[in-house]
């Protein structure tokens, strides 16, 4: 059974995922922003500072990764993306300006996908999966991976471990994500523009993470973290990480993955079922704009 199985007989799945926005999310809120120096060398800290130390962390501990990088923070840094594949780990698609489909027209999310593709391509870097931006698909986005022949998206939440979607286009896996295991909801502060407003010790966060893998071993699920690097690079949080990472390898039935490895090995799984996406109809005298 283990041999075609997702998990590979693992109790749990471990996928350590990065996204790299950089600047990209608050450009996105406005172009303006671009003259705050103090906003953009917070968001800049990120590929300059905690990417480095994430690739010497995971390069220690020989654990593998996935790094979603936006395709303009690729351009705007020509050699981001190969140093972290020569590293042995995944780069994977995050849009091209990290704005979210939701506030865009289908033409609009499809030219925004495909320029990100591009970028990609025009470095040699091998795509095999897709993180929204801001996890806010739409009905068209599992369509938008499968036609480019991505194997994967990891945005959506329909369960905690991985699923097969039938889209139009083709088959696709999808890795779902969750708020509790992202970084974002514990760290992220900025005054302009306005984010958050508690910023959680990296020990409360460890405590929260550790809970849920440890409780995820007994249904075997995926443990998919979402961690950002101008967030969880900084040196009290990235040891929170180091503490995780030990923990889960001490645990001796938890296995750490690149996404694009569970997504192969779920696509092989013949105990997942394949679900086409069904779009909601919604009774406007019940739900009314």
């Amino acid at each position: 059974m283990t041999e075609t199985s997702w998990h590979g007989g693992a109790a749990a799945v471990a996928t350590l995922t990065f996204d790299v926005d950089a600047e990209s999310p608050i450009l996105a809120r406005g172009r303006g922003y671009a003259d705050h120096l103090s906003t953009m060398s917070h968001q800049a800290y990120g590929p300059r500072v905690g990417v480095p130390r994430i690739l010497g962390l995971l390069d220690e501990l020989a654990v593998p990764a996935t790094f979603f990088v936006p395709g303009w923070v690729a351009e705007q840094r020509p050699g981001l993306a190969a140093e972290i594949v020569e590293r042995g780990h995944e780069v994977a698609h995050h849009s091209y300006s990290h704005r979210p489909p939701t506030t865009m027209t289908a033409d609009g999310q499809r030219a925004d996908f495909e320029r990100g593709m591009a970028v990609f391509a025009s470095q040699g870097i091998e795509i095999s999966g897709h993180r929204a931006a801001g996890w806010e698909s739409t009905w068209d986005t599992p369509a938008l991976v499968a036609e480019h022949g991505l194997s994967y998206d990891s945005s959506l939440m329909a369960d905690d471990r991985p699923y097969l979607i039938e889209t139009g286009a083709g088959r696709i896996a999808e890795l779902p994500v969750h708020w509790s295991l992202d970084d974002w909801e514990q760290y992220a502060f900025l005054p302009a523009p306005q984010i958050g407003s508690v910023i959680t010790s990296p020990v409360r966060v460890l405590e929260m993470w550790r809970a849920e893998l440890d409780a995820m071993r007994r249904y075997r699920c995926l443990f998919n973290l979402c961690l950002h690097p101008f967030l969880s690079g900084r040196p009290g949080r990235l040891e929170a990480v180091r503490a995780l990472i030990e923990f889960g390898l001490g645990l001796g039935d938890v296995r750490f993955a690149r996404c694009r490895d569970v997504a192969a090995a779920a696509l092989a799984d013949p105990a997942l079922p394949a679900e086409p996406l069904r779009r909601l109809e919604v009774d406007p005298a019940v739900y009314p704009d």
